[in-house]
């Protein structure tokens, strides 16, 4: 068997370049320090498999130079500079490294919490750079028996929670995905209520980037907030209104905040940077030794095992291969993926099960169904912490139960898939097919027949049928600047309707408190796609 090429396209840890180095079926080129010109020009071409950093964007000009490439390691977590959408349709596994700086990220975050309480940043400069003993200045609080509010309780939240624990802090997490018995077992309050998080002394993020987190934390939240309220950010730049937290902090509402990570990075000239009540670093969660050798060592492990078709640890995507799937399966795929998504946000709660149906010809296909299913319905709450790969083993993991039917064919349809999702809070069903071999449709959500194409934003409005109700909905569109692009609606024998209104911009709290306010509604949610 001829060697497979593995070349590096940032600087990692040595560690990781050992490994790749001494193994005797790999040719190891180490290009991190070639311009990235050359970079593509010479050596992309000659690779079989790829690890980059975010110094290498996997854009068109990459993806085109990469010949053989098979598969691309991101070492770190996030893959804002891969186009996945474009590496899939040629065939190349996209994988990341999620859990080899965890721990880096939990301490960065408690760092920033501690410099926040006592200031110590400017006590530290005000001695050592300006000379100046003033102790009487830098007064600062106690963590114990503060209340510190964590919003998303995953792998780095979770154990923030404990840190502080350790400290005699009281500590609140809203994470509407998980089971409330995965913090309440840590001894931490768990609330549905997101007012709640708002009235804590501290506040720390640790969610995804996505369309619901972010700007989760904006004016109308921080106005909400206790005076003197103390700020965390180090899990993505963006999950808080930026200008709002400026705002915030000049005007002394915020007393401190402990930001890691911007909207735009560089952020060398942001005006937090002008602020003197931030403790601000340069994107350093994964800075330590530690990490940065987990991150290298787990990115080499895995590039290796993919160069020698072993296996594909954390991949974020499916190639898809012509000769390997009916060109009329891949729509049918990627619209169970969108229901998953969409039941998840409608529900935004956890998940207890998934269910797939299919009638017809795809039905030869569940399997891929419901792994499709399954990480539309869990990429709402993990991000890219789930894929295709380990969706079955982080559903287990968390006790959800995967289950597929394929059913007699007797809806009309050439092809009909369904899900039905049921969390701790109740179930939604929703089925769709497929016109044309592309035009994708939503047909049914729960007792409903519809008409509804999957994309873009949608409110979902489930409402008693009586006269006027649409005229009131289109009112409070108006109202809040929304204008509405589709409005479908279906009914069923029990007196009741549901609409699904497509809407141009995005949804505030505001304008589902307003809709849920009138007589007629029995539930508002909504979705974006």
């Amino acid at each position: 068997m001829s060697k497979r090429t593995i070349v590096v396209c940032d600087h990692i840890h040595q560690d990781g370049l050992d490994i790749l180095a001494n193994d005797d079926e790999i040719e190891f080129i180490n290009a991190a320090d070639e311009p990235k010109e050359l970079l593509i020009s010479k050596f992309i071409p000659l690779a079989d498999v790829a690890i980059t950093r975010s110094s290498t964007d996997v854009d068109d000009k990459f993806l085109t130079a990469a010949k053989k490439i098979t598969a691309i390691v991101r070492a770190g977590v996030g893959v804002d500079n891969v186009d996945i959408p474009a590496a899939s349709k040629q065939g190349i596994v996209i994988m990341n490294v999620p859990t080899a700086n965890t721990i880096a990220a939990v301490e960065l975050t408690m760092t920033h919490l501690l410099s926040c309480v006592r200031k110590f940043p400017y006590a530290h400069n005000n001695l050592k750079n300006d000379r100046i003993w003033r102790r009487q200045d830098w007064y600062g609080t106690e963590l114990k028996g503060k209340k510190l509010g964590i919003i998303g309780f995953g792998n780095i939240g979770s154990r923030v929670a404990k840190r502080a624990k350790a400290f005699e802090m009281d500590v609140l997490t809203y994470d509407p995905y998980i089971d409330s018995s995965k913090a309440t077992d840590l001894d931490v309050a768990y609330t549905k209520n997101f007012e709640d998080i708002l009235a804590c002394d501290i506040i720390s993020i640790h969610t995804p980037k996505n369309q619901e987190t972010i700007g989760i934390i904006g004016r109308q939240e921080i106005a909400k907030m206790k005076d003197g309220v103390i700020l965390i950010n180090c899990a993505r730049g963006g999950l808080y209104d930026e200008d709002a937290l400026v705002e915030g902090l000049i005007s002394g509402k915020i007393e401190m905040a402990g930001i890691d990570v911007f909207s735009k990075e560089p952020a060398t000239d942001h005006p937090l940077l002008d602020l003197d009540n931030v403790t601000v670093t340069p994107h350093l969660g994964a800075n330590t030794k530690e990490s940065q050798k987990n991150i290298a060592t787990q990115a080499a492990e895995n590039a290796i095992a993919a160069a020698k078709g072993i296996s594909y640890p954390n991949a974020l995507n499916l190639p898809i291969k012509e000769n390997e799937l009916p060109d009329f399966v891949r729509p049918y795929l990627e619209l169970i993926q969108k229901m998953g998504h969409m039941s998840a946000q409608i529900t935004r709660s956890a998940v207890k099960s998934i269910r797939v149906t299919a009638a017809g010809p795809v039905a030869k296909h569940l399997e891929s169904m419901s792994t499709f299913a399954a990480v539309g319905v869990l990429t709402e709450s993990l991000g890219d912490q789930v894929n295709y790969v380990n969706v079955e083993f982080v559903a287990d993991e968390r006790g959800i139960d995967i289950t597929k039917e394929e059913k007699p064919n007797n809806s009309g349809f050439t092809n009909k898939v369904g899900i039905k999702l049921t969390t701790v809070d109740g179930t939604i069903s929703i089925a769709g097919t497929v016109f044309d071999d592309v035009v994708q449709r939503i047909i049914e959500i729960d007792d409903y027949t519809l008409d509804v194409e999957p994309k873009g934003t949608m409110i979902f409005f489930r409402n008693t049928d009586t006269p006027g109700v649409i005229g009131d909905v289109g009112r409070i569109m108006a109202k809040n600047n929304l204008n509405i692009s589709d409005f479908r609606l279906g009914r069923d024998n029990k007196q009741q309707a549901l609409a699904v209104v497509h809407v141009d911009g995005q949804i505030h709290k505001k304008v589902l408190d307003e809709l849920s306010a009138l007589e007629a509604c029995i539930s508002v949610s909504y979705a974006t796609l």
